[in-house]
């Protein structure tokens, strides 16, 4: 798992600057932040299933996820301000490197009819968006323990200015974009 990190410190550094030219090592873009985000609606009538997609989020990340409520109250949808709808997780360093590798290397290869991942939905700033239809792709969630099929959304937050400098450092960290 270090081993990511220290691969990004020599060829990935050596291969943006031999592209985009860069004249100073920091002005190559780096990963920031991952966040993984889980919507769960149903949460509202029944607290006992966001605890369930907590412990799932937890097993999956590797770190305690914090429960996000509404924003707004919605009469249409029973939805009151501040009810808890959904978990998420920030994750940083070590850890972000870790799910990284383990979300290219091993998750996304067991998705039924994989053929890469959508190349477009960089978001103009460098930030890169990826929704999973279903949590059991990760190797860590046990198929007979899951009461309910969950997706979830994964954000790579980068540094990056532009999206193609984005796009050239997740390639370099072996995302499988379509072509």
């Amino acid at each position: 798992m270090a081993r990511l990190k220290e691969t990004y410190q020599k060829e990935i550094v050596d291969a943006m600057t031999k592209k985009f030219g860069y004249k100073n090592v920091m002005q190559v873009p780096k990963l920031e932040k991952i966040v993984v985000n889980m919507g769960v609606g149903e949460a509202k009538e029944n607290s006992k299933i966001l605890d369930a997609a907590m412990a799932e989020l937890a097993i999956i990340t590797g770190q305690k996820p914090v429960a996000t409520k509404a924003k707004h109250s919605i009469a249409n949808f029973k939805l009151r301000e501040g009810m808890a709808i959904g978990c998420k997780v920030t994750l940083r360093g070590e850890k972000m490197y870790e799910f990284l590798d383990r979300l290219v290397n091993l998750a996304l290869p067991r998705v039924r009819d994989f053929r890469g991942v959508n190349p477009n939905a960089f978001d103009g700033r460098g930030n890169y968006a990826l929704g999973i239809k279903e949590q059991l792709i990760f190797p860590e969630i046990e198929y007979d323990k899951v009461d309910k099929i969950r997706g979830m959304d994964v954000i790579v937050v980068t540094t990056a200015q532009t999206d193609e400098e984005a796009r050239e450092l997740l390639t370099q960290f072996g995302m499988p974009f379509k072509k």
